[in-house]
């Protein structure tokens, strides 16, 4: 019986020791778009701050689709998004739940000089009838554009908001970025370089982001936006990713949101 009392005693401790590794342990991802990855990773961070927190991970982009892809068959707990849900993904039972609106910024290397554009010299530039700085009162350096593929969220949103973007073609002299994180380091190691994508207080640091029409990204009249989004099923129970979602909510995270440039989207 002693012998028993001993066993039992160590297996509960071995029990109690895997349970508390497991909570140490404990990780959600957010998979999905590259739009609003800044803002996001600072808002999980704010969220970890807090005693019991799980470890919350933010990983590089796998477009808005991916991210409905891999929540829609539950590979992934929680997704985030830069576009809306289309009715067919909607009715398969995911959530769709806004938390900030981010500006459709311009962005530039440096070296080209220029640091204010107006609407019809963004369609002349993507269009490729504007070729290089100079042009513009900035540096003698050839402009080379930077776009997204079509189906990107920030492209569609300056389709439908930016003059002149509605059916515009871009220039073939440009460089399609695959992913948000890609447009921004080529922007950022390419001379002349010129592209978009949505704002966070990050891009001011070794880039210049353009002022459109007068008006920079946090301004009241700025003309373009994109909405990031987390995305779940409706069945969610899993009470780490609640608990995430319920901080998304509150004050704090706002605060976050704010201080990076974007606009919190009340609940």
């Amino acid at each position: 019986m002693a012998f028993s009392r001993i066993t039992a005693a160590i297996l509960g401790l071995c029990l109690a020791g895997v349970n508390a590794a497991s909570a140490e342990t404990r990780r959600l991802d957010i998979v999905g778009t590259g739009d609003g990855i800044d803002v996001l990773r600072v808002i999980a961070a704010s969220f970890m701050q807090q005693e019991g927190s799980p470890q919350i991970e933010v990983p590089p982009s796998i477009g808005s689709g991916g991210g409905i892809a891999a929540v829609g068959s539950g590979k992934a707990i929680l997704g985030r998004v830069a576009r809306r849900l289309t009715d067919a993904e909607a009715a398969s039972g995911i959530v769709y739940k806004e938390i900030a609106r981010l500006p459709s910024a311009f962005i530039v290397h440096p070296g080209c000089g220029v640091s204010a554009v107006t609407s019809d010299q963004l369609v002349a530039i993507y269009s490729g009838r504007l070729a290089n700085w100079k042009e513009l009162g900035g540096a003698d350096m050839r402009i080379r554009v930077v776009r997204r593929e079509d189906q990107d969220s920030t492209l569609t949103v300056l389709r439908a908001s930016m003059p002149g973007w509605h059916d515009l073609e871009i220039t073939e002299k440009s460089k399609t970025a695959t992913t948000t994180q890609e447009a921004i380091e080529t922007v950022r190691d390419v001379q002349g370089a010129i592209g978009f994508g949505p704002f966070s207080r990050p891009l001011e640091q070794g880039l210049t982001v353009l002022r459109v029409d007068g008006h920079y990204p946090t301004d009241a009249n700025y003309p373009s936006s994109a909405v990031l989004a987390l995305i779940y099923l409706s069945t969610l129970q899993d009470p780490d990713a609640l608990a995430f979602l319920r901080f998304a909510d509150t004050q704090k995270a706002a605060d976050v949101i704010t201080s990076l440039g974007s606009l919190p989207v009340k609940p």
